[in-house]
C-alpha cells in the first residue's frame, strides 16, 4: 500500500501545479497578447485584429502583411463522359441538326463542315464527341467566343448533340486540306515522338484518327493552319482554358512561337 501523503507533499504538489498554471498563463499571454501587439505595426493592423488573428478568430497572421488576393474564378468545362452523355450523343438525330446547322452554322463552317476561311475550323471529319465538347463549353462559358457563345447558349443539350451528329456524319476527311505533309523532320519528330524533356507528348497520341486518346480530342490533319496556330497561342497564354486537366495549356506553354507556326503548317499540309 502507498504511504499516505504528508502535509509537506501536498504543499509541494500545490506549488508545482500553481507554477505549471502560471507558466501556461504566461505563455498564452505572450503568444496571444504581447507578440501580436508587437507584430501588428509591421502588418499595418490594429491591436484587436492582431489579437484575433493570433487566436485564430480571423484569418491571416499578425506577423506580416497579407498578399492581396486578385485571383478570379474561371469557368471550366462541365462536360462529363458519363453514360447519360454518351447515350444522348448515340441517340442524336442528325436531321434536326441539319436544320440547325443550315440556319446558323453554315455561314462560317460551310454546308458540309468545310470552312473556306482560316478563321473558322473545319468540322467535317471530326467526331461527334469533339464537336459536342466544344459546343457545350461555348454554352457554359468555359470557352469564350463572341460569335459562338450566343449561338450555343440558344441550344438545348439534345440540340447540341444533334448539331454535332450532323457535322460528324461527314466522316470522310479527304477534303480537309491536302494529304501531302509539310517536309519538316523536326516537327514530324515532335508530332510522332514528342519531347519528354519538355513534358510534350506526341501530338498524334491524341489528335490522330483512331489514336485512342481522349474522346473529345479533335483530329488536326488538314485543319486550317491559321486556326491551329491561333488556338495554340490561346492555350499557351491561358486565354483558352477549356482543356481537361490542362493538357493543352501545359504542352503549348512549352512550345516556341516558331514551333507553333510550323506545327500548324504541318497539319494543314501542302496544297
Amino acid at each position: 500500500m502507498a504511504e499516505p501523503s504528508t502535509p509537506e507533499d501536498r504543499r509541494w504538489s500545490r506549488t508545482a501545479s500553481l507554477a505549471l498554471i502560471a507558466a501556461l498563463a504566461l505563455a498564452v499571454f505572450m503568444g496571444m497578447i504581447v507578440l501580436p501587439l508587437a507584430q501588428a505595426p509591421n502588418a499595418g493592423l490594429d491591436a484587436w485584429t492582431a489579437i484575433c488573428r493570433a487566436m485564430g478568430v480571423r484569418p491571416g497572421t499578425p506577423a506580416q502583411p497579407q498578399p492581396t488576393y486578385k485571383a478570379v474564378a474561371q469557368p471550366v468545362s462541365q462536360v462529363r463522359w458519363e453514360p447519360k452523355t454518351l447515350d444522348v450523343l448515340a441517340a442524336a438525330d442528325p436531321r434536326p441538326g441539319a436544320q440547325l446547322a443550315g440556319a446558323v452554322c453554315v455561314n462560317c463552317h460551310g454546308e458540309k463542315g468545310f470552312s473556306t476561311s482560316g478563321a473558322y475550323p473545319h468540322l467535317a471529319g471530326q467526331s461527334a464527341e469533339a464537336i459536342y465538347k466544344q459546343l457545350s463549353d461555348f454554352r457554359s462559358g468555359a470557352r469564350a467566343d463572341p460569335q459562338m457563345a450566343p449561338v450555343a447558349r440558344g441550344l438545348t443539350e439534345p440540340q447540341l448533340a444533334q448539331t454535332a451528329a450532323y457535322f460528324a456524319h461527314f466522316a470522310d476527311p479527304t477534303g480537309l486540306g491536302s494529304r501531302w505533309p509539310v517536309p519538316d523532320p523536326a516537327i514530324i519528330r515532335l508530332t510522332h515522338r514528342g519531347d519528354p524533356a519538355r513534358g510534350i507528348a506526341p501530338c498524334e497520341s491524341c489528335h490522330a484518327r483512331g489514336a485512342g486518346g481522349p474522346i473529345e480530342a479533335p483530329v488536326l490533319w488538314g485543319q486550317h493552319s491559321e486556326y491551329i496556330y491561333k488556338q495554340l497561342k490561346a492555350f499557351a497564354s491561358g486565354q483558352r482554358r477549356n482543356d481537361v486537366y490542362r493538357r493543352m495549356r501545359d504542352i503549348a506553354g512549352h512550345l516556341s512561337d516558331d514551333e507553333m507556326r510550323r506545327l500548324a503548317d504541318y497539319y494543314q499540309g501542302l496544297g
